[in-house]
């Protein structure tokens, strides 16, 4: 089991930067859509099923995206968004 997490590990860390940023945002779009889809109008079951699946993939693709991007790309995003805070 250790074997196979290094090697996803390494896989992840070949993907850029900028993947990182696109998965993430992925990360965002699937949380929105895990609780916006309790205005549907339709069985408690089917939005517990829904919600469940949704949010399940927010946060596959949030701890995904972390990896990718790692501490450094971290770092940039951060830095972008203070530099877009002072700028207004």
């Amino acid at each position: 089991m250790k074997r196979f997490l290094e090697r996803i590990k390494y896989y992840l860390s070949k993907l850029s930067f900028r993947t990182g940023v696109i998965i993430l945002a992925l990360c965002v779009l699937c949380y929105i859509l895990s609780f916006a889809q309790m205005l549907l109008p339709i069985s408690a079951t089917a939005k517990s099923v829904l919600w469940f699946v949704l949010f399940g993939m927010a946060k596959t693709t949030q701890y995904a995206g972390l990896a990718i991007i790692g501490v450094e790309g971290w770092r940039r995003v951060k830095g972008w968004f203070k530099r877009v805070s002072n700028e207004e």
